[in-house]
């Protein structure tokens, strides 16, 4: 996937008008996907792109972007943007799995915004990620938490000992506080 170039927007009549009016005719047309998911989807083209370069050399010609690499660049960009939030803001979008992206990206190839190879398809965006690996995960904790009901109870003998000695510590009228 690729943003079209000025010399293909000449030969495309659809190409001509801004970004903004082509999303408000595919949302007319299509009501799957909220507006702000396929703004979101250039901008993570843009970020997949600027990632790339760097990677390669800064002088280089925009690549081809493919659909693994457009979902990553997506995930990525998801995770700096919104944080622990993204999945709930793709959610209220309308966006539940990579496919979702996938259909997002030919709306906006069909409207002459994105352009494509003769071997890109909807197929590239099947079984990217799951939401929960890539937008929940980052944000669990890594260490296992003491479990709630194990709080303020001493389930051994020895954890009993402590926490008396540790309350008679904090009492000050104990002969142990003194």
């Amino acid at each position: 996937m690729a943003p079209h170039h000025s010399k293909a927007r000449r030969s495309n009549p659809m190409a001509k008008i801004s970004f903004d009016e082509a999303v408000s005719r595919i949302v007319a047309a299509d009501a799957r996907y909220a507006p702000d998911a396929y703004r979101f989807v250039k901008e993570s083209l843009d970020y997949t792109i600027k990632t790339q370069r760097r990677r390669r050399s800064r002088h280089t010609e925009p690549q081809h972007v493919s659909g693994n690499e457009l979902l990553e660049g997506i995930r990525r960009h998801a995770l700096e943007e919104f944080g622990p939030m993204a999945r709930t803001i793709f959610e209220h979008w309308g966006v539940q799995r990579c496919e979702d992206f996938g259909e997002i990206v030919f709306n906006l190839v069909d409207s002459g915004i994105f352009g494509k190879t003769d071997s890109d398809s909807r197929a590239d965006f099947q079984g990217g990620y799951t939401f929960e690996d890539a937008f929940d995960k980052p944000f669990r904790p890594t260490r296992p938490l003491l479990a709630r009901r194990n709080l303020g109870r001493a389930d051994t003998p020895r954890a009993a000992k402590a926490a008396k000695r540790a309350v008679a510590k904090r009492t000050p009228s104990s002969p142990q506080g003194s």
